[in-house]
């Protein structure tokens, strides 16, 4: 099978309507976004041996891939529109392809995504997408926005992605009736874009939570200008969590990443509004005029951290 023969067997379907004019097999795709709204465009790629194994799941691979992005539009409380997907294989294995195919288009239907386009080549197995998404002017949620008094917020239960990495690398292994919930957090994360579009006009700061709550969330506290403390026994539990030592249950949730939850401040006038929103949340902590993180254990002494989380290049 050729190039060509690939892209048409495995990635072309009708894509017309939803904003697509032109789709799959020209030089350029053609999109028509609605009147008067703002595009939000991110990028990611995964690379086999960094970002996933070379033996995981093609289907969860799609997966993963479209999910990964979806949950930046999440984060900006972006309505997802297009993707371009950008795919480089060492060899043509047409089971692997039909199931990477199956986990991408299985997540781009439920958020009513078109694949727009894209690319592939020869090479080391890699993957990158690239999607738009629409918000309306002004109303995209900004990591700038957090002010002292603010509470920070977390969606779902972060670091269970984490124990299921360290399950799947035999670092310390989960029971058996808990493994299978920490790796599924793992291969497929659930982007939370019905929660990022209710956050609009109520969050003052939001990212989404890929390479730890610590990093991420500093990163949020650098671009508003300001510090935070997080209370340890607020963080959210699972049974998952509860399975492991204590302090590698917060070391997981703090720095692991690849949890791909929401990450949010929100002036504390409104926390009563955070019981109506689509997906649980836990207030973690309040948002200080000093910079810096601060971390406190439940017995009230000071947590550290050696790192906070995932870089590429350290």
């Amino acid at each position: 099978m050729g190039e060509f023969d690939l892209i048409k067997a495995y990635f072309t379907r009708p894509a017309h309507g939803g904003g697509v004019v032109l789709g799959v097999g020209d030089d350029c795709a053609l999109l028509q976004p609605e009147p008067g709204m703002q595009l939000a465009v991110t990028t990611d790629t995964l690379v086999s041996g960094i970002h996933f194994l070379p033996d995981d799941a093609p289907r969860d691979l799609g997966h993963k891939a479209l999910a990964v992005n979806l949950s930046d539009l999440a984060a900006m409380g972006a309505t997802p529109r297009w993707a371009f997907l950008n795919l480089t294989l060492p060899a043509v294995d047409e089971a692997w392809l039909a199931a990477f195919a199956e986990g991408l288009f299985a997540l781009a239907e439920r958020h009513s995504v078109r694949l727009a386009g894209g690319d592939t080549t020869r090479g080391p197995l890699s993957f990158g997408l690239t999607v738009m998404g629409e918000v309306p002017p002004g109303q995209a949620l900004l990591r700038s926005g957090a002010r002292a008094g603010d509470l920070v917020c977390v969606s779902g239960v972060p670091g269970e992605a984490g124990a299921g990495l360290a399950h799947r690398l035999g670092r310390h292994l989960l029971p058996e009736g808990l493994a299978g919930r920490a790796l599924q957090r793992l291969h497929r994360p659930e982007p939370r874009i019905e929660l990022g579009l209710a956050l609009r006009g109520l969050a003052s700061g939001c990212i989404d939570i890929s390479d730890g709550l610590a990093q991420d969330l500093g990163h949020v506290l650098t671009s508003s200008g300001v510090g935070a403390a997080l209370d340890l026994a607020c963080l959210p539990s699972s049974p998952v969590l509860d399975a492991l030592p204590r302090d590698m249950a917060w070391r997981h949730q703090l720095t692991a990443g690849d949890d791909y939850e929401l990450l949010f401040t929100v002036p504390a006038a409104r926390a009563g509004l955070l019981a109506g929103l689509p997906t649980p949340v836990s207030v973690m902590g309040v948002v200080e005029a000093e910079p810096g993180l601060r971390l406190t254990a439940p017995d009230g002494q000071a947590f550290t951290l050696e790192r906070k989380g995932h870089d590429h290049f350290i």
